[in-house]
């Protein structure tokens, strides 16, 4: 007996990405293409939808693959920057003045991350994080654990762009295939 991503995730969870979904489709189904980018430039920007979903339900709507998939990488490494930079910003304002001898014992949670860091690296991190976490929950993670702002966002665009030119292209073949 296997257990689906949808019987694992909180009912709410699933009705919002149903609904979000459901939107997206109805949005672009009937748009002019300029209206449709946008719809998917959205989506990439919500979390859990991201490029990956949003060039697929773009492609199996009909948009051209290679529109779709930029559109909706796009609206996600543009909101994934605009955390990440915040993150960096709000870590360096609240490292600024803590000395050396004011370290305290990290939680457990970030022991946790940091193991997961120093197994995987950010590139790691950066590569896999869209099978777990929205990749706009866990850059601005990485920045915050004190990992190099630039690497994050270097690694973190190119998860993204690869995601969402793997779904598109699926997005693509089953579109061929059943229509």
């Amino acid at each position: 007996m296997t257990i689906g991503l949808l019987e694992v995730l909180p009912q709410p969870v699933v009705d919002f990405m149903t609904d979000i979904m459901e939107w997206m489709v109805e949005t672009a189904a009937d748009a002019e293409t300029w209206q449709q980018v946008l719809v998917m430039m959205a989506g990439g920007a919500i979390p859990f939808v991201e490029s990956y979903v949003a060039s697929l339900v773009g492609v199996l709507v009909g948009i051209p693959a290679p529109l779709a998939v930029a559109a909706a990488v796009a609206g996600n490494v543009i909101c994934m920057l605009i955390l990440t930079v915040g993150a960096g910003g709000a870590r360096g304002l609240f490292t600024r003045n803590r000395g050396v001898d004011q370290e305290q014992t990290p939680s457990k949670r970030r022991q946790r991350m940091a193991k997961i860091m120093n197994r995987f690296g950010v590139p790691g991190v950066c590569l896999l994080t869209p099978l777990v976490l929205p990749t706009m929950i866990t850059a601005p993670i990485l920045v915050g654990m004190g990992a190099k702002k630039g690497n994050v966002i270097g690694w973190m665009t190119l998860s993204i762009i690869g995601w969402g030119v793997l779904f598109g292209f699926f997005g693509d073949w089953v579109s061929a295939w059943f229509m």
